[in-house]
């Protein structure tokens, strides 16, 4: 088991135009309270090898805040984020998974890509939605311990997002890769069944919750 503690708070750090102070004023605030501000960032994880942490709140609560101070903790070498995998230009998909070919095939159709049109086509030339997906399946082959994915499925259609979450899942217990994923959709919960659930809201520090009892 790891541990990690994040503790960040972010103030208010604007100018007090004129504006600002007619703002405050029309919503009753003073620039006291303005400026005393901040949001709290602060929470301790847990997280087990095969564990799949869920960080989710409303638009703008601070889950990406969350999310990148976590990878912060991490060595490079353990993790990869499917925002910085690139997408090629010369490649078909199944090229561009190495290794044993029922096994890329296979990787592929764990993030829904298992059209056969879609896996000869060439990343660059996919739909977003499938340059999402691609990018999982290869976040999945590079064989990491830990996977981060922000604004996880969000614009998937919803059954699909349902179906790789399911999949995901089976992933991270059979392999025992650590999955650190945010987003504001809950619908996914039930078929993800994350282990360690992070809700993020406007007022209050993030609220964390087990699965299961962890011990240090």
């Amino acid at each position: 088991m790891a541990t990690f503690s994040i503790s960040r708070r972010i103030r208010w750090k604007g100018t007090m135009t004129d504006r600002v102070i007619d703002v405050c004023r029309m919503f009753g605030l003073t620039a006291d309270r303005l400026t005393d501000r901040y949001c709290d960032h602060t929470c301790r994880l847990e997280i087990n090898p095969g564990d799949i942490v869920y960080i989710t709140g409303a638009s703008g609560s601070g889950k990406s805040i969350l999310f990148n101070e976590l990878q912060q903790c991490i060595p490079g070498s353990d993790r990869i984020d499917l925002a910085q995998i690139d997408l090629p230009t010369d490649k078909t998909l199944i090229d561009c998974v190495e290794g044993d070919l029922l096994m890329g095939l296979r990787l592929l159709s764990i993030a829904g890509l298992n059209d056969c049109f879609c896996i000869l086509n060439q990343p660059s030339r996919l739909s977003a939605g499938q340059q999402y997906r691609f990018r999982l399946a290869m976040a999945l082959a590079a064989q990491k311990k830990y996977v981060f994915a922000d604004e996880f499925c969000s614009d998937l259609d919803r059954i699909t997002a349902l179906v790789i979450a399911q999949r995901l899942r089976e992933f991270a217990k059979r392999t025992r890769t650590a999955f650190i994923l945010a987003s504001s959709h809950r619908d996914i919960l039930l078929d993800l069944a994350p282990d360690v659930l992070v809700i993020r809201d406007f007022t209050a520090p993030p609220q964390v919750v087990y699965k299961k009892t962890r011990r240090v």
